[in-house]
């Protein structure tokens, strides 16, 4: 009998080449592939919820696979744990309806990106975090991304690679929260494109300092075009925290 799993994920993306399988390079895909391959005995293929990019980290990726090993989930949770490298965890296995698809199923993402205003960053947090010279202008920072929320089209904001068609996207969280010398921005919507929030968070980047005004936003979005936005934010600061999906699914 087949059943689906459904694994919940976290992951220090720092050496890995991002979630998706690529040849010859080190991705979190991978390597959970291979570990749970070689112990169940089968071909593992994993759909993740998000693609993230080389570099960027993970609290909260959902996964699901199809499996005829009859192994309890918490014994796999155990096992696969046992053999994964300490950068990459599952932090949850459950047994799912055999609909359940990670990816297409997800109603919406949380992605907290994560500044550093301070003096000195320290080597602990440097992984985790995007240093920036010269202080931010915070309450102007609050002010642009509140300007993100509702439904846009974020062509502006995405890879200029991006082949997807339809790049509207309803946000409905996009807030700037400052601990200390720490400044962290979260932001909730019903889907991202490639680089979404890394070019959100280059643009309040560029307000933080004054390079931008909060109402030049708005000009942003309409443009639709990459070049009117601020660079892409290094990877380190971005972190997948939460996919949801109906409750009960």
């Amino acid at each position: 009998m087949m059943r689906n799993l459904r694994l919940l994920i976290a992951y220090v993306g720092t050496r890995f080449a991002g979630w998706q399988v690529q040849p010859g390079r080190p991705t979190i895909q991978g390597t959970l592939e291979e570990t749970l391959g070689r112990m169940l005995q089968e071909t593992v293929r994993l759909a993740g919820a998000g693609r993230t990019d080389a570099g960027v980290h993970a609290r909260g990726q959902v996964a699901n696979f199809p499996t005829t090993s009859r192994i309890p989930a918490d014994g796999l949770l155990r096992g696969a744990n046992a053999r994964l490298p300490e950068d990459v965890r599952i932090l949850a296995v459950d047994e799912v309806d055999a609909s359940f698809h990670a990816r297409a199923d997800a109603l919406g993402k949380e992605y907290r990106y994560r500044l550093f205003g301070g003096g000195v960053l320290s080597p602990f947090d440097a992984p985790f975090a995007v240093a920036v010279r010269g202080g931010l202008e915070v309450d102007e920072m609050r002010r642009a991304a509140e300007r993100f929320i509702g439904t846009h089209d974020f062509t502006s904001f995405s890879a200029s690679s991006c082949r997807i068609a339809d790049r509207r996207r309803t946000v409905t969280r996009s807030d700037i929260e400052a601990h200390g010398e720490f400044i962290e921005y979260r932001v909730r919507a019903d889907g991202f494109l490639q680089h979404m929030v890394r070019n959100m968070a280059g643009t309040l980047i560029d307000v933080g300092r004054g390079r931008l005004r909060a109402a030049a936003i708005a000009g942003i979005l309409e443009a639709r075009d990459r070049r009117a936005a601020g660079l892409c934010a290094p990877p380190q600061g971005l972190v997948l925290e939460t996919v949801f999906y109906e409750e009960g699914a």
